[in-house]
């Protein structure tokens, strides 16, 4: 990612649609998930612009969310977010000590990391600094096939199945609790732009995060509640999707579920 794609994503990840529809998912798939858990110590391995560090406060017994990013535009605009935990360093050698938090997320990392290898390496990072016990949230794009303009101009390094992203997951040693694809509701609107409208020059090879073209505004609160709509079918049970444009996959480093706040300090 470019410096202005760290501005962008500060301008608009509180108030683009793919932005509020993705916390709506990923809220009720967590809720779901640690609904007997008492996390504490929360970390968010490449935070990017610190946007979602707030939002995943509710998941941290109040306690601050320690942000990292590998880039020193990251850091500056979580600052300006009102995030000072954050820490610049790398996904792939996370300056903490073993066993030290007891969630870790990873939203659209591991697909932005260069070099063969190095997401194994993110995840078995991730793996070592949580707590027996802790829980992992992962998030990527999905599909090789679905790679286009959008990935070019975000620096995506790759792309997963939900099947390859379940098997990275568990080579690290995770036990796997959940896994879906996301954002199925607009999956065929996106393959069309992508895989057609795109090879014939008829839309924008470019970032598709930014706001819709002049007039057609009125399209972000509809993906908006299409989004919360998937939400809703994901809140409160463990129904999965066969396909989306994201994949998730929620695990446990094998140990007691983490249960009693009295445990984490």
């Amino acid at each position: 990612m470019q410096a202005k794609d760290f501005s962008d994503l500060y301008e608009l990840e509180e108030s683009l649609w793919w932005f509020r529809g993705m916390r709506s998912i990923t809220r009720a798939l967590l809720d779901h998930q640690l609904r007997n858990a008492v996390p504490r110590k929360v970390l968010d391995s490449g935070c990017g612009a610190g946007g979602n560090l707030k939002f995943l406060e509710q998941y941290s017994s109040g306690e601050k969310v320690v942000g990292l990013d590998v880039t020193t535009e990251a850091i500056h605009f979580c600052r300006l977010n009102g995030a000072d935990l954050t820490v610049q360093a790398s996904a792939t050698d996370l300056p903490f000590s073993c066993s030290h938090f007891d969630m870790v997320t990873s939203f659209d990392v591991l697909v932005q990391i260069p070099g063969e290898g190095s997401d194994t390496r993110a995840l078995a990072e991730m793996f070592r600094v949580l707590r027996p016990g802790g829980i992992v949230f992962v998030r990527v794009a999905a599909y090789k096939w679905m790679r286009a303009g959008h990935d070019v101009a975000m620096g995506t390094q790759r792309r997963y199945d939900l099947a390859d992203l379940r098997q990275a997951v568990e080579n690290v040693g995770f036990e796997i609790t959940r896994s879906t694809y996301a954002n199925g509701v607009l999956f065929p609107i996106a393959m069309l732009k992508r895989m057609v409208l795109e090879p014939l020059r008829l839309a924008n090879a470019g970032s598709d995060v930014r706001r819709f073209p002049t007039g057609l505004g009125w399209l972000d609160p509809v993906f908006r509640a299409a989004m919360s709509l998937e939400a809703i079918f994901f809140r409160g049970t463990r129904r999965s999707l066969p396909y989306g444009l994201s994949a998730i996959c929620i695990a446990r480093k094998p140990g007691p579920e983490i249960t009693d706040a009295r445990i984490l300090k």
